[in-house]
């Protein structure tokens, strides 16, 4: 055990550690966790020195270091950059660091990790099944990045059922290539709060909170009553990492909200 413990990280196994961190909830950065074992395995490390691996990431994590938990604040020059390098490409970090694995299972003789991601796609061969196995696995890593984050429960609502939850673009998908797969660009919503978040009739402030429509404050729809009205005004429950960037919100606000873009609407037409 000693001698794994003395292997140097490289920068590819740091970027194979570094996405595992971003899908994993911080409270389960522990030796026993089955991912974090399987992980060692594949590096040839202890789970005890991925675990600090990872720990010592968390210590860069603005979300984390605000509340206290500073981690191990042993992060080396190479975490830090390469924080650094997939804060701002999230596309390459899924890309790459599921690449990077598929490389190290194999050299163990294992099969592929993202056989799950194939399974409904025997109809598709060449260069669109390549396509569709990229969107899946950038998906995949966003949704799981975001819902870890959150502790899977809806931030507006606290539903805990993770079929009815989805990992919800602050900024539309569209609008923002560079930020599509960036967790802080993420909120996880129940299905509902989600399409009323993407639909604009509801936001949030720069201090979290959730702001109404109109059209919204004004229905007397039982269903928009219980899901909805009691929420105004409310915080969010804040994600244990990757807090949202408010300018992200300050776009959803502008690009979005339904009131904001009523008022440009009767603006253009004066």
């Amino acid at each position: 055990m000693a001698n794994k413990l003395r292997i140097p990280w490289s920068k590819e196994h740091v970027k194979v550690a570094f996405s595992l961190y971003c899908k994993l909830p911080f409270g389960k950065l522990h030796k026993s966790n089955y991912n974090i074992i399987q992980l060692a395995n594949l590096l040839g490390r202890t789970p005890s020195a991925v675990t600090m691996k990872l720990v010592n990431i968390a210590s860069l994590d603005p979300a984390i270091t605000s509340t206290g938990r500073s981690g191990l604040k042993n992060a080396s020059a190479m975490d830090k950059e390469v924080w650094e390098e997939f804060s701002n490409n999230w596309d390459a970090l899924a890309l790459e660091s599921l690449k990077l694995y598929e490389q190290l299972a194999e050299a163990k003789g294992l099969g592929s990790s993202h056989n799950e991601l194939n399974d409904d796609l025997e109809d598709y061969t060449g260069e669109t099944r390549d396509v569709l196995v990229q969107q899946r696995v950038k998906q995949n890593f966003f949704r799981k990045s975001v819902l870890s984050s959150y502790k899977r429960k809806c931030c507006m609502s606290g539903l805990s059922e993770e079929r009815l939850l989805i990992a919800s673009h602050i900024v539309p998908w569209s609008e923002d290539k560079l930020n599509r797969l960036n967790p802080r660009n993420g909120l996880c919503l129940s299905a509902i709060h989600d399409k009323a978040f993407d639909r604009g009739f509801i936001t949030l402030d720069d201090d979290f909170r959730v702001i109404l429509s109109e059209s919204f404050k004004a229905s007397t729809n039982q269903l928009i009553l219980q899901a909805f009205t009691s929420i105004e005004g409310k915080p969010i429950t804040l994600p244990e990492r990757f807090e949202p960037d408010i300018n992200f919100l300050e776009k959803h606000r502008n690009l979005v909200f339904l009131d904001n873009k009523a008022s440009e609407t009767i603006g253009a037409s004066l």
